[in-house]
């Protein structure tokens, strides 16, 4: 018997905390699930990450309202994932920045996205009727914008390929503190079914330089200090390194995609099967790091039905 399609079973409602980690600063996270950052400045608010439906976005607005009256002008989206990007709508706010990579890959592949995010993730659709249709950044950037909140500076910036090839951070540096989307994850299971593993690493080096004293990921907890930030980098790259070598390493001996997957299993299993969607993600992270090795350097567009093949074929 086949295990319950990706997270179509976890249909338990998590535990959400707002926290303040710098200046007017603000994590919007819920054990696990996808992660959302606020940045106050002296005349707007700033979201990093939307969710996946307008009407979920109404459980972030309503700790904003909890700190702040002031207008929600710019949602920045970290990537173009849909349950990053579909409920940009529901912040109404007049702008959407994303990086031009970003925006090409909504153009390429966002439709085929949204089918394939919401069969394997439904509890994060809330009310998908109230959907409008794919979210198209209004400002987009190839390498970096700075944005000014009042006298706040807020840097969006494009670090290299790592959780797809459009991937940006937000910084602060009045605070020093980072945006990373899920380009960083805390004991929460990385998604590499888009990624780059060759540079992701690269990557994660460049967050690092910016010494970030507080840090928000894409999934697991804020983190409040240096330390934990360097922490939740050295786990990520460990985690990508667990996944990528025993996969690469069987497509060189021109193993079956099967044999990659009962190797990375027997190597990750052990150190990540109490991560939140470790499970989920385990059959697209080993396919696209087989991809990755066997010279695939654009992952191939994940649909619904391509999904449940993989499953079926993997986690059988």
């Amino acid at each position: 018997m086949a295990k319950g399609f990706a997270s179509s079973g976890d249909l338990s409602e998590k535990t959400i905390t707002f926290k303040e980690i710098g200046r007017d600063l603000y994590a919007f996270t819920a054990e696990g699930d996808p992660n959302s950052g606020v940045i106050v400045g002296d005349d707007c608010v700033m979201v990093i990450d939307a969710t996946a439906t307008p009407v979920a976005a109404a459980q972030v607005i309503e700790r904003i309202r909890g700190v702040t009256d002031k207008p929600i002008k710019y949602v920045v989206l970290s990537h173009y994932h849909a349950v990053r990007v579909l409920g940009a709508s529901g912040f109404g706010a007049s702008e959407i920045i994303a990086s031009s990579k970003c925006r090409a890959m909504i153009t390429e592949r966002g439709m085929e996205d949204w089918k394939s995010e919401y069969e394997r993730m439904p509890r994060l659709f809330k009310e998908p009727n109230s959907i409008p249709g794919l979210t198209w950044p209004t400002m987009t950037f190839p390498k970096s914008m700075t944005i000014y909140l009042g006298k706040r500076r807020v840097d969006l910036i494009h670090l290299g390929r790592s959780h797809t090839a459009g991937d940006i951070v937000a910084w602060v540096p009045d605070a020093q503190v980072m945006f990373s989307g899920d380009g960083a994850e805390y004991k929460s299971a990385c998604y590499c079914g888009d990624a780059h593993f060759g540079d992701w690493p690269d990557t994660l080096d460049k967050m690092a330089a910016f010494n970030p004293q507080a840090l928000v990921p894409g999934r697991g907890d804020a983190l409040e200090s240096p330390d934990k930030v360097a922490e939740a980098l050295a786990l990520t790259r460990q985690f990508l390194t667990d996944h990528y070598g025993p996969a690469a390493a069987a497509a060189a001996r021109g193993a079956p995609l099967k044999e990659a997957f009962e190797a990375t299993r027997q190597i990750c299993d052990a150190k990540y099967k109490d991560y939140a969607i470790y499970e989920h993600c385990l059959p697209f992270n080993v396919a696209r790091a087989y991809d990755e090795a066997n010279g695939i350097d654009n992952p191939r567009i994940w649909t619904a039905q391509r999904d449940q093949d993989l499953w079926e074929a993997l986690q059988g």
